[in-house]
């Protein structure tokens, strides 16, 4: 019996190591392979100021948003753009006064004027917010704007945001350029979860992977083909977007049942030969609060299974990944050190040092101590049970939910699907 038990113990030693050492393989291509997803210097490209400033239409949904609105709203509004620009801003159904605050709002601030409007319940077949947009954008075509900045209600830009944003479209010449804005880090769960959010985003869409396309001249015109990656995707609190690019995408009626209305924006955007950007935002921020861990889990979860396309075979596959990517380091090390096994403990810390060293970066664009990177596994799993509560919650059939509406139906962008 002892011999089998010494048995038993050598195999188990030889798994933890080998699950280590797959671990740390798994660390070293994301670190060298997956478009150093983890820096953070993928900032607004090198831009020059137009001759002619083209005009601009902002649309910003707003459902039950009175309480950021007076920190978000006033910055729009005092946007220091040379051309003609106007803000739309779409109440999506509020009950807490959201449209009576931002009349009011822009009665106080002097700056770009201010149409507020609803669009009525949406209709079968609609998300709420992609409803709001498309009223939105069905407004401001009337003005015949050359571009749309869409935006969401808590984002508060500082007052050379839409000018950096159209001299570094009209430059590069890019259909969409997106802007991922700083969230929120203020309470504990914050500072643990926000930057993680982040860091997990970027390593699912590498920033450096989305530019490509078809190229375009600073008038529009199409200037042949530029080589990139298939990969698209949109932070949807910062998206400008040319006006016939969303026309030639059908935006947002192509994309009307998307929960992830972002990158399914993107996508559709980058699949009728449209070139997209995305990147870290310097200067426009998030001002919504994320006190508890609670409004953290409802955030991540309302679309992590949409992120999987609601299949089964890829939640599992996503909850192995994570495991072997982000867990397996320190239990590797504690399992080692449990046995006084050294190359399972060894492999594990060097996975768990990689794994630390791609989050500093983010850390520090955050402000955030970096003792916190090793706490990433920690994080990681919270994820997890925040992704498989996502798959429970849509089985039961509750959804995806947004400001109190509930959407049973997955996404159904026509030729969708999970780009790394």
């Amino acid at each position: 019996m002892g011999q089998t038990a010494l048995v038993s113990a050598d195999v188990w030693t030889s798994v933890v190591t080998v699950v280590a050492a797959l671990s740390l393989a798994a660390w070293l291509w994301l670190l060298l392979a997956r478009g150093f997803f983890w820096r953070t210097d993928v900032r607004l490209p090198a831009r020059e100021e137009p001759d002619a400033w083209p005009s601009v239409c902002v649309v910003v949904p707003a459902r039950d948003e009175a309480a950021v609105l007076p920190e978000s709203l006033p910055s729009l509004l005092a946007q220091d753009y040379p051309g003609r620009a106007e803000v739309f801003l779409i109440d999506d159904g509020s009950t807490d006064g959201t449209g009576e605050l931002a009349c009011e709002l822009a009665r106080r601030h002097e700056g770009l004027p201010l149409t507020v409007a609803s669009p009525g319940e949406p209709p079968a077949g609609w998300t709420g917010k992609l409803w709001a947009v498309r009223h939105g954008i069905g407004l401001a075509r009337a003005r015949e704007p050359e571009y749309l900045l869409l935006t969401d209600a808590d984002i508060a830009h500082a007052p050379d945001s839409l000018r950096g944003l159209v001299s570094a479209a009209r430059t590069g010449g890019f259909d969409v350029v997106s802007q991922m804005a700083r969230l929120r880090v203020e309470s504990v769960w914050e500072r643990l979860v926000v930057p993680a959010f982040v860091y997990f985003f970027a390593q699912l869409y590498p920033f450096r992977w989305i530019g490509g396309g078809r190229a375009r001249s600073r008038d529009g015109r199409g200037r042949g083909e530029r080589k990139g990656t298939r990969t698209a995707a949109a932070a949807g609190g910062c998206v400008l977007l040319r006006a016939d690019a969303a026309e030639r995408a059908r935006i947002p009626d192509a994309i009307r049942h998307a929960v992830i209305d972002d990158v399914a924006l993107a996508r559709a955007v980058k699949g009728t030969g449209g070139r997209v950007w995305l990147g870290l935002a310097e200067r426009v921020d998030s001002v919504r609060p994320y006190p508890r861990l609670h409004d953290l889990w409802r955030m991540v979860s309302r679309s992590a299974y949409a992120q999987l396309r609601h299949n089964p075979l890829v939640l599992a596959g996503t909850v192995l990944g994570l495991a072997l990517v982000y867990l397996v380091p320190p239990a590797a090390v504690l399992a080692g050190l449990a046995a006084g096994q050294g190359p399972a403990a060894l492999l594990g810390a060097a996975a768990w040092l990689v794994m630390a060293g791609t989050y500093l970066p983010m850390l520090r664009y955050y402000r955030q101590p970096l003792w916190l990177a090793p706490l990433l596994p920690f994080t990681a799993f919270l994820y997890l049970l925040m992704t498989v509560d996502s798959a429970v919650q849509h089985y039961r059939g509750r959804g995806a939910a947004w400001k109190g509406r509930t959407y049973a139906r997955p996404d159904a962008v026509p030729g969708e699907g999970r780009a790394g």
